[in-house]
């Protein structure tokens, strides 16, 4: 029997404009987009191309110093447009000029028994020269893993509990077979297991429910349970020298498909959300996808803010911006750039708060379960206030506020001790939204992690 994680802390910000189950077709945009902003823990990435080279899906376009064994490639063939770079000539985009037609670059499909004969160092160097590598990430830090490490455990998660999350059991039906190849494959790297963990709250999962070769665990609570952080914390928390690997479902099915396929297949289905979306539902496109084509007749107003990503951890980007490489989701809110008479002293039922100063009224209100949120902050960085409101959100047996502030004072004792090994962006974003004080604590947790790194 599959025993559940029950979480209680938390809080989950229910967002007008879910997706409807229903995958729109459109036709491909003209232009795709490699962005090393995408993988955190790239240093001085090396460009193997230059404007005008003609590439292949699965390409290599570049790869980091740091590690120059993993590869990052082309999500589409056709021609580099152009090269975006910013301030210090640091590296923004890598632009396709996509062809119609796909074409592959050559990679050599394998049968069940040739899998079963590959040693981890064989497939290591296939996952990293075919660039699916980038889909496995590290714990602690939360960057790209060493292929060289061992992890003491690998952890996915099978299911999204953030805002407007995309239904996992939708998007990847029909990849059971990829999936449970990418969990044979990842098997071979892992000392001990391979946890797999799906909403307990949901309907029996035909996705995940049926795979072999994973430790299934269900957990129940509001967000952030679906975070593979927290999920690790309640399962098997790291500690000081244990390195942990972590994916995604999206991540496992990309290596099925390579060793199944003989092919980088950067194909996935993404859903189009958010209050100012006019028929938010799914499409099927490509990693680096503009979204120009999705946007294009769809949206209420044009006082907008487009989101990759969900509206806790997502990257803005502009309308005619390009998909990051990790996510599933786009997110499109109102811009908050409008004066609030009163701000966050005027009760009223249409705005959503942990803190009822602000959401006062709509407490009172308990049918309401969908709000039209807009970037707002009502309100400037100023002093952390000890409110005790960040411990109702983090489930997870560390004391927030401390670390926060250990973090600031780069008290690197103070910052082991309080669980900073356990928590990466995505896990405290939470904290950042009910944040009386307006602290970018997303960004304060990744300048500690890097305080850290380069100790």
């Amino acid at each position: 029997m599959i025993e559940t994680i029950r979480i209680k802390k938390g809080f989950d910000i229910n967002l007008k404009g879910k997706a409807v189950k229903r995958i729109e077709e459109i036709s491909p945009p003209e232009t795709y987009a490699l962005k090393p902003t995408d993988f955190i823990g790239i240093i001085r990435p090396k460009l193997m191309v230059k404007e005008g080279d003609t590439v292949q899906a699965g390409t290599p376009i570049l790869f980091c110093k740091k590690n120059e064994k993993v590869k990052y490639v082309a999500p589409v063939s056709g021609e580099i447009a152009e090269i975006v770079r910013g301030e210090k000539r640091k590296l923004l985009e890598v632009r396709i000029l996509a062809d119609k037609d796909i074409k592959y670059a050559p990679a050599k499909k394998y049968s069940s028994s040739e899998i079963n004969g590959l040693s981890k160092q064989d497939v290591a160097r296939i996952l990293c020269d075919q660039g699916i590598w980038p889909n496995i990430m590290q714990r602690p830090y939360g960057i790209i893993a060493n292929p060289e490490d061992e992890p003491r455990d690998i952890f996915v998660s099978g299911y999204d509990s953030s805002p407007l999350a995309p239904d996992y059991d939708f998007i990847y039906q029909g990849q059971e077979q990829y999936i449970q190849t990418g969990i044979d494959i990842l098997n071979k790297f892992v000392k001990g297991q391979l946890h797999l963990t799906v909403d307990a709250d949901a309907e029996f999962s035909k996705v995940f429910s049926q795979l072999k070769n994973i430790n299934l665990h269900k957990i129940s609570g509001p967000h952030p349970a679906g975070n593979v952080g927290i999920q690790i914390h309640h399962i098997k928390p790291i500690n000081k020298g244990d390195i942990l690997w972590t994916t995604t479902p999206f991540g496992l099915a990309q290596i099925g498909k390579l060793f199944m396929e003989g092919k980088y297949e950067a194909e996935k289905v993404i859903a189009l959300t958010g209050p100012e979306v006019k028929n938010p539902q799914y499409y099927k496109v490509r990693t680096g996808t503009s979204i120009k084509k999705i946007l294009e007749n769809n949206l209420l107003s044009d006082n907008i803010r487009v989101v990759s990503g969900n509206a806790l951890t997502g990257e803005k980007i502009a309308k005619d911006g390009y998909l990051g490489f990790y996510h599933n989701q786009i997110t499109v809110l109102e811009e908050g750039n409008k004066p609030v008479l009163l701000g966050w002293f005027k009760p009223t039922f249409k705005e959503l708060s942990l803190h009822r100063a602000l959401g006062l009224l709509s407490f009172l209100n308990p049918k309401k379960t969908e709000y039209n949120l807009n970037t707002n902050t009502r309100g400037d960085k100023r002093a952390f206030v000890l409110s005790g409101v960040f411990e109702k959100v983090l489930p997870m047996d560390i004391y927030p506020t401390n670390l926060f502030k250990a973090i600031i004072t780069e008290d690197y004792d103070e910052m082991e001790a309080l669980g900073i090994y356990e928590v990466i962006e995505e896990d405290v974003a939470l904290c950042e939204f009910v944040d009386v004080s307006k602290h970018n604590i997303q960004q304060i947790v990744r300048d500690g992690i890097e305080l850290l790194q380069n100790s």
